[in-house]
């Protein structure tokens, strides 16, 4: 986990105002996650976050690209990444879950850092799509054409026998008298 430890932002020695920060996410950083999505990357975090009295805001916008498999052949390829999301810190001792959403995080008020790195890994995966295909995701990648072209060839087989199951026979006969 010593890894992580460097997406920690020690805020208590920050003076209100924004506060910018930058951090490197590659695939040292994915393999910190077990059953990992996204298993490499290389990718750049940028934190502003703006420390005020009673709260912490946080915007972060991360950019680079992941390493994604094709749905259509399975080769792998290089994807963009471009994330924008705000994360909003507030201070509470009091077990305040009615407060908590995807963008609002409640620390203690004693804690003195902010760690990112699992919310840096929440907002990645997230961006992953439901669908990849080299064309559509990949930056100058195409399909496999020897992979597309065994996937057809085996849906394109007859999986007709001539010694069919007589049961089948029956069966078709049951159903071409309605």
């Amino acid at each position: 986990m010593k890894t992580l430890d460097q997406y920690r932002i020690p805020f208590t020695g920050l003076k209100p105002g924004k506060h910018e920060f930058e951090f490197e996410i590659n695939k040292l950083f994915f393999e910190e996650f077990e059953y990992s999505l996204v298993e490499n990357g290389d990718l750049k975090a940028s934190v502003i976050l703006d420390k005020q009295e009673t709260m912490m805001v946080a915007d972060i916008h991360i950019t680079g690209k992941i390493e994604l498999t094709c749905d259509v052949c399975l080769n792998h390829f290089w994807g963009k990444s471009d994330i924008l999301q705000r994360l909003i810190v507030k201070f509470d001792d009091e077990d305040n879950v009615s407060d908590l959403t995807d963008e609002i995080m409640i620390l203690k008020k004693n804690e003195h850092e902010l760690d990112l790195a699992t919310i840096l890994y929440e907002y990645i995966t997230l961006s992953v799509p439901h669908y990849s295909r080299c064309e559509e995701q990949g930056i100058n990648a195409s399909c496999d054409q020897s992979m597309i072209d065994k996937l057809n060839s085996l849906s394109n087989q007859d999986n007709t026998s001539t010694d069919a199951d007589p049961r089948w026979e029956i069966l078709k006969k049951i159903k071409n008298n309605n």
